[in-house]
Protein backbone atom coordinates (compact mmCIF):
# COMPACT_ATOMS: atom_id res chain seq x y z
CA UNK A 1 0.00 0.00 0.00
CA UNK A 2 0.99 3.13 -0.79
CA UNK A 3 -0.04 5.81 2.38
CA UNK A 4 -2.73 3.47 3.61
CA UNK A 5 -5.90 4.22 5.26
CA UNK A 6 -4.55 8.10 5.20
CA UNK A 7 -4.10 8.19 1.67
CA UNK A 8 -7.34 6.49 0.70
CA UNK A 9 -9.53 9.06 2.99
CA UNK A 10 -7.66 12.08 1.61
CA UNK A 11 -8.37 10.65 -1.85
CA UNK A 12 -11.93 10.14 -1.09
CA UNK A 13 -12.64 12.83 0.85
CA UNK A 14 -10.76 15.45 -2.30
CA UNK A 15 -12.06 13.21 -5.14
CA UNK A 16 -8.20 12.69 -5.78
CA UNK A 17 -7.17 16.48 -5.59
CA UNK A 18 -4.72 15.22 -2.78
CA UNK A 19 -3.48 11.16 -3.18
CA UNK A 20 -4.02 10.77 -6.76
CA UNK A 21 -0.88 12.14 -8.06
CA UNK A 22 2.03 10.28 -5.61
CA UNK A 23 5.55 10.37 -6.24
CA UNK A 24 5.54 11.39 -9.61
CA UNK A 25 3.15 9.42 -10.82
CA UNK A 26 -0.75 8.31 -10.63
CA UNK A 27 -2.75 6.70 -7.86
CA UNK A 28 -6.25 5.11 -8.38
CA UNK A 29 -8.33 3.36 -5.39
CA UNK A 30 -9.44 -0.01 -6.09
CA UNK A 31 -12.27 -1.64 -3.66
CA UNK A 32 -12.50 -5.23 -3.45
CA UNK A 33 -14.65 -7.44 -1.66
CA UNK A 34 -12.90 -9.37 1.07
CA UNK A 35 -12.83 -13.00 -0.12
CA UNK A 36 -13.11 -14.17 3.89
CA UNK A 37 -14.77 -11.14 5.41
CA UNK A 38 -16.71 -9.92 2.82
CA UNK A 39 -16.46 -6.34 3.31
CA UNK A 40 -14.91 -3.86 0.85
CA UNK A 41 -11.38 -3.34 1.06
CA UNK A 42 -10.02 -0.29 -0.77
CA UNK A 43 -5.93 0.10 -1.98
CA UNK A 44 -4.41 3.19 -3.31
CA UNK A 45 -2.71 1.51 -6.36
CA UNK A 46 -0.61 3.06 -9.44
CA UNK A 47 -2.06 3.20 -12.74
CA UNK A 48 -1.97 3.86 -16.63
CA UNK A 49 -4.56 4.29 -18.83
CA UNK A 50 -5.01 1.82 -22.43
CA UNK A 51 -7.65 2.91 -23.83
CA UNK A 52 -11.08 2.78 -21.94
CA UNK A 53 -8.88 0.25 -19.56
CA UNK A 54 -7.05 0.95 -16.38
CA UNK A 55 -3.78 -1.01 -15.59
CA UNK A 56 -2.49 -1.79 -11.97
CA UNK A 57 0.22 -4.25 -10.99
CA UNK A 58 0.16 -7.01 -8.29
CA UNK A 59 3.83 -6.64 -7.17
CA UNK A 60 3.69 -6.22 -3.29
CA UNK A 61 6.96 -4.51 -3.59
CA UNK A 62 8.88 -7.68 -5.14
CA UNK A 63 6.69 -10.41 -1.87
CA UNK A 64 6.92 -13.95 -2.71
CA UNK A 65 2.83 -13.78 -2.30
CA UNK A 66 0.44 -11.71 -3.84
CA UNK A 67 -1.24 -8.50 -2.53
CA UNK A 68 -4.43 -9.54 -0.89
CA UNK A 69 -6.47 -7.26 -3.13
CA UNK A 70 -5.36 -9.62 -6.02
CA UNK A 71 -6.71 -12.33 -4.34
CA UNK A 72 -9.66 -10.85 -3.28
CA UNK A 73 -10.53 -9.96 -7.20
CA UNK A 74 -9.20 -13.49 -8.08
CA UNK A 75 -12.58 -14.96 -5.69
CA UNK A 76 -14.57 -11.50 -7.14
CA UNK A 77 -13.28 -9.81 -10.35
CA UNK A 78 -16.15 -7.28 -9.81
CA UNK A 79 -14.70 -4.25 -8.18
CA UNK A 80 -14.69 -0.53 -7.77
CA UNK A 81 -12.61 1.93 -8.96
CA UNK A 82 -12.06 5.64 -7.95
CA UNK A 83 -9.58 8.02 -10.28
CA UNK A 84 -9.57 11.60 -9.47
CA UNK A 85 -13.34 11.85 -9.03
CA UNK A 86 -14.37 9.33 -11.40
CA UNK A 87 -15.74 6.43 -9.74
CA UNK A 88 -17.20 3.41 -11.34
CA UNK A 89 -17.62 -0.01 -11.56
CA UNK A 90 -15.40 -2.54 -13.43
CA UNK A 91 -14.47 -6.20 -14.36
CA UNK A 92 -10.62 -7.10 -13.25
CA UNK A 93 -8.84 -9.34 -15.21
CA UNK A 94 -5.01 -10.77 -15.25
CA UNK A 95 -3.30 -9.94 -18.23
CA UNK A 96 -2.54 -12.78 -20.65
CA UNK A 97 1.25 -13.28 -21.52
CA UNK A 98 0.43 -11.91 -24.98
CA UNK A 99 -0.61 -8.57 -23.19
CA UNK A 100 1.73 -8.52 -20.27
CA UNK A 101 4.55 -8.09 -22.69
CA UNK A 102 3.35 -4.80 -23.64
CA UNK A 103 1.47 -3.62 -20.92
CA UNK A 104 4.73 -4.42 -18.50
CA UNK A 105 6.72 -1.98 -20.75
CA UNK A 106 4.10 1.04 -20.36
CA UNK A 107 4.09 0.16 -16.37
CA UNK A 108 7.79 0.25 -15.74
CA UNK A 109 7.57 3.52 -17.56
CA UNK A 110 6.21 5.21 -14.72
CA UNK A 111 7.33 2.72 -11.98
CA UNK A 112 10.75 1.32 -13.02
CA UNK A 113 10.69 -0.33 -9.85
CA UNK A 114 8.45 -3.01 -11.28
CA UNK A 115 11.44 -4.35 -12.91
CA UNK A 116 13.27 -4.66 -9.93
CA UNK A 117 10.20 -6.25 -7.86
CA UNK A 118 9.93 -8.88 -10.72
CA UNK A 119 13.68 -9.99 -10.17
CA UNK A 120 13.06 -9.74 -6.04
CA UNK A 121 10.83 -12.97 -6.81
CA UNK A 122 10.24 -16.44 -8.81
CA UNK A 123 6.04 -15.36 -9.01
CA UNK A 124 5.19 -14.54 -12.10
CA UNK A 125 4.10 -10.62 -11.29
CA UNK A 126 0.50 -10.24 -12.74
CA UNK A 127 -0.73 -6.84 -14.61
CA UNK A 128 -4.46 -6.20 -13.90
CA UNK A 129 -6.59 -5.04 -16.60
CA UNK A 130 -9.47 -3.06 -14.82
CA UNK A 131 -12.54 -3.16 -17.90
CA UNK A 132 -15.15 -0.44 -16.91
CA UNK A 133 -18.92 -1.71 -16.87
CA UNK A 134 -20.71 1.31 -15.27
Amino acid sequence: MLFGKEHVKRYQETDGAEGHEWQGTTTLLLTTIGRRSGEERTTPLIYQKNGDDHLVVASKGGADEPPLWYLNLQANPEVKVQVKADKFTARARTATPEEKSKLWKKMTAVWPDYDNYQKKTDREIPIVILERSS
